[in-house]
């Protein structure tokens, strides 16, 4: 950005700061879409294809990615693949279809709909937007659940990894994963203060980064341990009865199911990531299709690699997550970089898909108490340069709370591999197919019983057919695990 772009946004930046909400939004109608406002009256966006990118990215390629080795491992060398493709289909023609209900009406002129519930209120209101609203923000929480687990077995892992290095390979090494979870919680409770989805891009291109490298890292070491076997593992059917139960191979397949379709889970946030870009000069939309089209490419290339080399290096013994099959030996700070790779990652992952929650909580709590000091006062703290940081006591307590109660959650269920399946099975359907499609067809006017009209909803019933069957395999898991689970143990 030029020194006159800067200069531009930082007197922006104070211009809003030091109005009221309803003169910024007064200015904003006044001038149209100025150099400070947008056509809504808020802070000019600023967002393109590459920041959009780098949020999904950021919220597709998370820990999900670990577990596609042994979901491929599932389904074998035939249905993995096919599977992970289908997916990656669906969310892409589902997403596009979202991103032209950003805007109600005129696709560059009509009325916003800032987040996911809003533009389910402008398109099937009635009880279909509560449903949305619950689905979507619970599917957030546990995203934030699962998030946390994930982050602190990457902890554990280098911890131990070191262990090992240090104390022999027969030294046990038990290490309790609460402590990192609690660490884990203290980054979040920092960066949750961080006030709206505009001002975490830098957190989600380290993120994007992050993610790249690790995914990077679980391939070469995959090509490598398949060199070492001397060829390819695996079979076209997976895991085969015998090794496992022939009632276990059916569980564990749908869980699979669940395990991609967790890995490929973004659209309960694109609206919000689409409310950071820039207006012109195309429509929202069209930049959202383009950013949704290179994350989604670029994420199922880096899934079939990593999920497809892990099982060829593997075989049906692939693990749960790819980089612990490796062992904590050699190349032990390799393993290391991957997994410190895998926690930043997460930190600004858990920002990504927690702050739409925060603001729809805020912006509720501001109309239903309007005139409470607590939570309307912000208070001005110095930080650097004359810069100052408006804290408000009501975001920084529930914010606080709401980290403290995920990573306690977290630390009473560490099934990973389940609680991956599950969060994919339960929100795949309603979130990323149903509402889009019924969204879109309202917008677009589709015709009942017309050709495109039967598709779209042939499309639907099949991705819940899958979902039924994905949270039943999770939830088979779920409990197989609750029964030799002790809490607080050490591992």
């Amino acid at each position: 950005m030029s020194k006159m772009g800067e200069n531009g946004a930082a007197n922006c930046h104070q211009h809003v700061a030091l109005a009221p909400v309803e003169v910024s939004v007064e200015l904003g109608f006044q001038h149209g879409a100025s150099k400070c406002f947008d056509d809504d009256g808020r802070l000019k966006r600023t967002g393109t294809v590459w920041t959009a990118s780098a949020h999904i990215i950021t919220a597709v390629i998370g820990s999900g990615v670990l577990s596609l080795a042994w979901a491929i491992g599932q389904l074998g060398w035939v249905a993995g693949p096919a599977v992970m493709l289908l997916f990656s289909f669906v969310t892409f023609y589902t997403s596009a279809l979202l991103a032209d209900c950003y805007r109600s009406g005129d696709p560059v002129t009509g009325r916003r709909n800032y987040t996911y519930m809003d533009a389910v209120q402008a398109n099937l209101n009635g009880i279909k937007v509560k449903i949305c609203g619950y689905l979507q923000y619970l599917n957030i929480v546990g995203v934030a659940i699962g998030y946390t687990i994930a982050a602190s077995i990457s902890m554990v892992a280098i911890k131990r990894s070191n262990c090992f290095n240090k104390e022999g390979d027969d030294s046990p090494c038990h290490v309790n994963s609460n402590p990192y979870m609690i660490m884990f919680g203290v980054a979040e409770i920092v960066l949750s203060q961080i006030p709206d989805f505009d001002q975490i891009s830098w957190l989600s291109i380290l993120a994007a980064i992050m993610s790249f490298t690790y995914s990077s890292i679980g391939l070469v070491l995959g090509i490598v341990q398949v060199i070492q076997n001397g060829g390819i593992k695996g079979s076209l059917t997976g895991i085969s009865i015998g090794t496992v139960s022939q009632m276990d191979k059916i569980w564990r397949s749908l869980q699979a199911f669940g395990d991609i379709a967790f890995a490929y889970s973004y659209s309960i946030i694109l609206i919000e990531i689409q409310d950071t870009i820039k207006s012109s000069p195309s429509s929202e939309a069209k930049v959202m299709k383009k950013a949704t089209l290179t994350s989604v490419t670029v994420t199922t290339i880096f899934y079939m690699l990593c999920g497809c080399m892990g099982y060829a290096a593997f075989g049906d013994l692939a693990p749960g997550n790819l980089l612990t099959g490796f062992g904590f030996y050699n190349p032990y700070w390799l393993l290391d970089i991957a997994n410190a790779a895998i926690v930043v990652h997460l930190v600004g992952a858990y920002q990504v898909y927690c702050q739409p929650l925060f603001a729809f909580i805020e912006k509720w709590t501001l109309k239903t108490w309007p005139k409470s000091e607590f939570i309307t006062k912000d208070i001005q703290v110095p930080i650097a340069s004359g810069r100052c940081y408006n804290l408000n006591l009501f975001r920084l307590t529930w914010r606080t709370m709401f980290v403290i109660v995920t990573t306690v959650v977290s630390m009473l269920l560490p099934f990973f591999n389940d609680v991956v399946g599950f969060l994919g099975a339960i929100g795949f359907w309603p979130l990323t197919v149903y509402f889009p499609v019924e969204m879109y067809i309202v917008q677009k006017k589709i015709p009942k019983w017309s050709t495109r009209w039967v598709c779209l909803q042939l499309l639907s019933l099949a991705c819940l057919v899958i979902t039924v069957a994905s949270a039943a395999g999770s939830v088979a898991g779920v409990v197989s695990d609750l029964k030799v689970y002790r809490p607080f143990k050490s591992s």
